[in-house]
């Protein structure tokens, strides 16, 4: 969607960069989120490693994140509007400057604006 609006991207690979620390509470920060807020359980050990108990601390939630980067629900998107997770992907139209008129989800979905 944000290709078809006409802009270009800097896209970070989560799974190959990880995170750090500072990065992942500068997003929590934007987005007045914590740790649990972002959580991904499926397809993650978010389960194995006991994050999915209420009384888990943040502290350990943002550590796992660091060792473990799936564990971050994406896709975040940072633009001058603001920072937001952008689950469903239409979520991310509220940061753009410029609509796309159509754009192609990626299960093959056309979107129409």
């Amino acid at each position: 969607m944000i290709v078809a609006a006409g802009y270009h991207p800097r896209v970070i690979d989560y799974r190959a960069a990880g995170w750090t620390r500072p990065l992942l509470e500068a997003l929590l920060n934007a987005l007045h989120a914590t740790p649990r807020d972002l959580l991904r359980e499926k397809g993650t050990p978010a389960a194995e490693l006991g994050l999915l108990d209420p009384a888990t601390p943040d502290e350990a939630i943002l550590t796992a994140m660091i060792a473990h980067p799936i564990l971050v629900n994406r896709p975040i998107v940072v633009t001058p509007k603001g920072t937001k997770l952008c689950r469903p992907s239409e979520a991310v139209l509220d940061l753009l400057d410029r609509q796309p008129h159509s754009f192609t989800k990626e299960d093959g979905e056309v979107v129409r604006l």
